[in-house]
């Protein structure tokens, strides 16, 4: 007699499935508080329902595969049975008519008739997990639509068409501001930056210090609507030392202003969550000002600013409208709770999904869960190296910044404050799948783009500063992907 924990050890079958087949009449012993199995009872049970229904009564229309021969040997028996969703015969034509009900309250005429035009594409040859994620996605996108059109007429359909193109490099020459003003809502999946400082280089002056946050806060509230939903902002930000120029304009007026902190505050007011603050160690510096020439006594000694903000914020908008359910497709799902603020959570109530628990409680899930348990995401593609996850295991990071002054004192990278690589390079493995879409709207020197292209992403960059850029970025890509790869530009 095998105990409970050999049965599924042998069968490598999950608790939740050995108890949905106890429930359809699979053979047991009770002993005390816990069962036994005889090993060919078992055996005998499985195999006198392989041809009919399955011990498990998933749908109507749900009969075992016609090509699964379940062996008479018990050790072929096991290897057999992983999987038992796999083997469900779960097609598009099942899941409408399961969720007609459903689908009548929660879409438009118009709605129903592209979502069952979108699904008619595809062929009964898809079965089970595949079909599931089909009717989730196109169902999806119209929730999406929906979405979107809420804002369709202020959209650039030339712009829109760019940034969908299939090339994977491009450059959007304008204001930032009104570019994510004329781009479709929740089109961009991911977005790195680092932005012009306060006043701290001759192409980004600004009256005083209120006059930038509030350009700041305008692009950020902007970003909010353009990036997709559940989706991560990478924010690179140092302090700087300047007058706001708010009470004077003296030179007495200078202080330590902390960008970091009032950007902080501006995103989470525009919608954000603040995740993390990811502190880059910029190393040694070569400065001496620390001495105040000499005046070693109190009140002269105030450290370097060697340190920089990698800001990490999450855009959770939240959508109260069902989705299926990951396993069986199933709009019978009642709203849990929010697992994060603005994140919905659902609990599938049909009681003939798989997934259940052992108190018969169905499987918990919303959006963002869905997206991170993907598994057609986790391909080598998408895989973080060894090396990047050492490299950004703690929340202090230390590597130095771009050295952009050759020895001949000439500016090798066209930019005075150039963006390292590494960080783009971080938030991309992080936060974002091969092929999908990563903006950074203070492009420069395009290094954002340039990385996520290298990493098999689109990149996206935007640039007001034409003049200064356009051939420093056109020299770059040259020597970056020895003339292999085309950039498209896009003017405002």
């Amino acid at each position: 007699m095998l105990t409970e924990k050999d049965l599924l050890d042998d069968l490598k079958i999950s608790r939740t499935t050995l108890w949905r087949l106890k429930k359809k009449g699979m053979p047991c012993i009770k002993v005390g508080s816990s069962y036994r199995y005889d090993r060919t009872d078992v055996l005998k049970w499985v195999n006198n329902n392989q041809h009919g229904e399955y011990p498990i009564d998933y749908f109507e229309s749900a009969r075992i595969s016609e090509n699964l021969a379940l062996p008479l040997a018990y050790n072929s028996l096991k290897s057999s049975l992983p999987k038992i969703k796999n083997n469900y015969k779960i097609n598009i034509p099942y899941l409408l008519k399961h969720n007609k009900e459903y689908l009548n309250k929660l879409l438009t005429i118009g709605e129903l008739d592209e979502l069952q035009t979108r699904l008619s594409r595809y062929t009964n040859d898809f079965q089970g997990n595949d079909t599931v994620k089909i009717f989730t996605e196109e169902y999806l996108s119209i929730l999406k639509k929906r979405h979107q059109n809420e804002y369709i007429e202020n959209c650039d359909h030339k712009l829109d068409k760019f940034i969908n193109n299939k090339n994977d490099l491009k450059i959007i020459w304008g204001d930032c501001l009104n570019a994510l003003k004329k781009m479709q809502s929740e089109s961009i999946h991911l977005m790195v930056t680092s932005p012009p400082y306060y006043n701290a280089r001759e192409y980004s002056q600004w009256e005083n210090l209120n006059s930038y946050l509030e350009d700041m806060r305008l692009i950020i509230r902007e970003t909010y609507r353009v990036l997709d939903n559940h989706r991560i902002w990478v924010f690179n930000v140092g302090d700087v030392f300047d007058n706001d120029n708010l009470k004077t304009k003296s030179v007495w007026g200078k202080r330590r202003l902390p960008l970091g902190a009032y950007l902080i505050k501006i995103f989470e007011e525009e919608g954000f969550e603040f995740v993390d603050d990811i502190i880059w160690d910029k190393g040694e510096v070569e400065s001496q000002r620390h001495k105040n020439g000499g005046i070693n006594y109190p009140f002269y000694q105030y450290p370097l600013n060697c340190y920089e903000h990698i800001l990490i914020f999450h855009k959770h908008r939240l959508d109260t409208s069902k989705i299926p359910c990951p396993i069986c497709g199933s709009l019978n799902v009642n709203g849990n709770t929010q697992s994060e603020i603005g994140v919905q959570s659902w609990e599938c109530k049909n009681d003939k999904c798989l997934e259940r628990s052992p108190h018969n409680r169905g499987k918990r899930f919303s959006l963002r869960s869905n997206m991170m348990q993907d598994a057609d995401r986790r391909i080598p593609a998408n895989e973080i190296d060894e090396f990047t996850l050492s490299k950004w295991r703690r929340d202090i990071v230390k590597f130095p910044p771009v050295i952009k002054i050759d020895q001949n004192g000439n500016n090798r990278v066209g930019h005075s404050a150039p963006f390292p690589k590494d960080i783009p390079e971080m938030a991309i493995k992080y936060f974002s799948s091969a092929g999908e879409k990563v903006l950074d709207p203070f492009a420069g020197s395009l290094t954002t783009a340039i990385v996520a292209k290298k990493l098999n992403r689109v990149g996206v960059g935007i640039e007001i500063n034409k003049a200064m850029f356009k051939s420093v970025i056109e020299k770059r890509v040259v020597q970056e992907f020895n003339g292999q790869t085309t950039l498209l530009e896009f003017n405002f």
